[in-house]
């Protein structure tokens, strides 16, 4: 396993949409972005964010507070979202040293593929639906700072270059 740089913005390829990931194909990848991830630390990364542009994302939501739990999802398509929202702080490996407001969904059904080539289908609710829905948009070439509103967004691209 191998710690992977992890790109930051303006890298062009962190807004390029992602094509289809091959679940038999990315078992190491997968595991050095778990490494990755832990080793940031953060708690989800997404392939475009070390640089291969596959609909592939790590999450572990639980192990800052002891408890791995680590996901691997392959292909993921988000089938439902609560109409219920809340807005929170989000972070991202990409924006180092930033945090923005973002307002997501409270629940989101989700299906993938497991690196063994079983499909996975899951409601995901809390900080779960969330990270899940940040390493998703990370899959569409969307970061947080196109989930918030012009003033805001420049705002902290000031802090970001700064």
């Amino acid at each position: 396993m191998a710690i992977l740089p992890i790109l930051t913005w303006p890298d062009a390829r962190l807004s390029t949409p992602c094509t289809p990931a091959d679940p038999a194909a990315v078992a190491g990848l997968a595991a050095d972005m778990l490494e990755t991830m832990y080793a940031a630390p953060g708690r989800g990364l997404a392939a475009p964010q070390v640089g291969r542009l596959m609909r592939l994302f790590v999450m572990d939501t639980t192990w800052k507070e002891g408890v791995k739990t680590p996901r691997v999802v392959v292909n993921p398509r988000i089938l439902w979202q609560s109409d219920q929202k809340a807005s929170g702080p989000e972070g991202c490996l990409s924006l180092p040293g930033i945090t923005a407001e973002v307002t997501r969904p409270l629940a989101v059904r989700m299906v993938w593929t497991g690196l063994d080539g079983t499909e996975h289908d899951e409601v995901l609710s809390g900080f779960d639906a969330v990270c899940a829905l940040h390493e998703h948009d990370h899959l569409d070439g969307i970061l947080t700072l196109d989930r918030i509103g012009p003033e805001a967004r420049a705002g902290l691209e000031a802090i970001y270059r700064a």
